[in-house]
């Protein structure tokens, strides 16, 4: 039942259907897929965020391919002009991640199996949430999701960060839903707003604590002056599917947790 062949031109996708044990449907991944590990040795990548090899994709036979946001329009059209079939989802909440879950286990198949799992992060959720609410203190929280131009974190990180037990200092942004909507124009707002800790994912690099605390004025803030800047990886809180909800959130808990304890003495 459902597509055979699937091609995901996104990790979220894939980390999906090996947790749901139809991973065989998988023909091909994206190049930035590194959940679960063994993808990358079994599968044959065919695609980045921005392009992908289309005679290499078209040449796996896909009876789907599957994208994620406008970000990947220009291939999902291409793909579609060439006769492919196509879903580019365009969920940015932590509902929507989980909605996805659902919708793609029916899409194959697994809808008991892609609800139970969609139930059990959301339990997973709930408990990380209960934990938090525990806190003696809620730390400011500024999440970066690029440096140059400086890019602020998007909705499901955001809602995530709450979960975990922080304030996210941008609001207001978090719910824009393209990238360029979420840009600032200098570093003074981040200032101004005084995070107790700095979150920073760069897709695609690795993030330099020392980089961000070297910026003019960033001295002031508390996060700067009290070594509070750590990494979250990209692929555990940038890709809109199951890693932000499990390891995403709790390396973000564990942190705003530690934070909290030191401050509650």
């Amino acid at each position: 039942m459902g597509p055979r062949r699937i091609v995901c031109l996104t990790e979220e996708p894939t980390e999906t259907l090996y947790a749901l044990g139809e991973q065989d449907r998988i023909v091909g991944i994206s190049g930035f897929t590194v959940r679960p590990p063994q993808a990358r040795r079994e599968k044959p990548k065919v695609s980045a965020f921005t392009s992908a090899k289309i005679e290499a994709i078209l040449a796996l036979r896909p009876e789907l391919a599957i994208g994620f946001s406008d970000i990947q329009a220009d291939i999902a059209a291409e793909l579609v002009r060439r006769g492919v079939e196509v879903w580019v989802a365009n969920h940015r909440s932590v509902d929507g991640i989980l909605d996805y879950v659902r919708r793609l286990g029916a899409l194959v198949g697994a809808g008991e199996r892609a609800n139970a799992y969609a139930d059990g992060l959301r339990r997973g959720l709930d408990e990380i949430e209960a934990q938090a609410a525990m806190l003696p203190v809620r730390p400011k929280v500024y999440f970066e999701e690029w440096d140059e131009p400086i890019i602020t974190g998007i909705q499901w990180v955001a809602e995530l960060v709450r979960i975990a037990g922080g304030e996210d200092v941008f609001p207001e942004l978090s719910a824009q839903p393209l990238a360029r909507g979420r840009i600032l124009a200098s570093g003074d707002p981040v200032v101004e707003r005084a995070p107790d800790i700095i979150f920073g994912s760069w897709c695609g690099k690795k993030f330099r604590p020392e980089q961000v605390a070297a910026r003019p004025g960033w001295s002031a803030i508390p996060a700067v002056r009290d070594g509070e800047l750590h990494e979250i990886k990209s692929p555990l809180i940038l890709q809109p599917g199951p890693a932000a909800l499990t390891d995403g959130v709790t390396a973000m808990a564990a942190v705003i947790r530690r934070w909290a304890m030191r401050r509650g003495e």
